[in-house]
């Protein structure tokens, strides 16, 4: 509210005065706040750790504000009730790689396959690491990675041949065709799978399994 405004708080609703109004985001004629800002004016009051935690990833996850933008609204507001919300945005890691695991889920919703295993890092027999996969089917030994591009990073292209040389069946995906070419990116990951299933599944391990895909 403005900061000229005197209404006070109820039980259903949190009001807050503020020199700094945001453009609001008009959304089947109710105006909200934009998503960056509505996520760090909430974390300031918020004192679950792991509700905070989802409270500032789960934005960029789906796409509504990327990482620098949370950052820069935490920068530009009110300081008061931050400490928190900087510490776990430090602790969150890259951004960027929450935001390309949220647009790689939203590939997989409506794909015929069974939910994969998220950041795994493939091993020989011995346990040894061949290789790490951004998402992981375990049944059939098929990794999807999306991050960088091999003639930018060539320890990324060293990383593909050892997995491929154990027998993983690889699909890469650029980042921005995660975003831009879902049917594409869908119909190679649906070929890759039945492609691996045909096939014995190399006798790989897999480490750092993660299963929630939230």
């Amino acid at each position: 509210m403005p900061v000229q405004r005197r209404i006070s708080s109820r039980d259903f609703a949190r009001l807050e005065r503020t020199s700094r109004l945001p453009q609001p985001i008009v959304h089947d004629g109710i105006a909200f706040a934009p998503p960056a800002r509505a996520a760090i004016d909430a974390a300031r009051h918020e004192s679950s750790p792991e509700r905070l935690r989802r409270l500032l990833s789960l934005p960029v996850y789906y796409g509504l504000c990327s990482g620098s933008e949370l950052h820069a609204e935490l920068a530009r507001g009110n300081q008061r009730g931050t400490a928190a919300a900087r510490e776990v945005l430090r602790g969150l890691g890259s951004l960027t790689d929450v935001h390309l695991r949220g647009s790689a889920g939203q590939v997989l919703d409506n794909l015929p396959l069974p939910p994969p295993l998220w950041r795994v890092t493939v091993c020989n027999p011995q346990g040894r690491p061949v290789g790490v996969v951004d998402a992981w089917w375990d049944e059939v030994g098929l990794g999807w990675q999306f991050d960088a591009d091999d003639n930018e990073f060539p320890v990324q292209k060293r990383n593909d041949l050892a997995l491929i040389a154990a027998g993983v069946v690889i699909v890469r995906t650029p980042p921005e065709r995660l975003r831009d070419d879902v049917r594409r990116t869908a119909r190679e990951l649906v070929s890759a799978f039945a492609a691996a299933a045909k096939r014995p599944r190399p006798q790989v391990l897999a480490m750092g399994m993660v299963t929630s895909t939230s």
